[in-house]
């Protein structure tokens, strides 16, 4: 059997960009995907600490050591300029395996890695 488990996440970080004419996504510094191991194109769910928004969408790469978290698309209503979001990962893997995992979490500072 195969069980959904959180596989990566970003708590706490503060939209700095909300782009509606964009086609997608949501752009995270490259250093915070790094630090958590979220890759570009990898399916994420926005949960938004400051409205109760909640979305899915994919990541790609900011500028690395920006701070950039960026909303593009029809997502940029769900989670404007200045909202506090958790960035989240899953990943399918084997019950026994699921069970020994421990996902990746960072706290970011002012979007940056401390």
């Amino acid at each position: 059997m195969l069980v959904n488990v959180l596989k990566s996440k970003i708590h706490r970080v503060t939209v700095t960009e909300a782009n509606l004419d964009y086609i997608g996504s949501i752009t995270i510094d490259e250093d915070l995907m790094e630090a958590c191991n979220i890759i570009e194109n990898e399916k994420v769910d926005i949960y938004n600490i400051t409205n109760g928004e909640r979305l899915s969408t994919y990541a790609i790469k900011g500028e690395r050591g920006s701070g950039v978290i960026g909303l593009n698309g029809a997502a940029a209503h769900k989670a404007p300029v200045g909202s506090l979001i958790i960035i989240a990962s899953y990943a399918m893997m084997d019950f026994e395996e699921a069970k020994e995992w421990h996902p990746i979490v960072i706290f970011p500072e002012n979007n940056k890695l401390r």
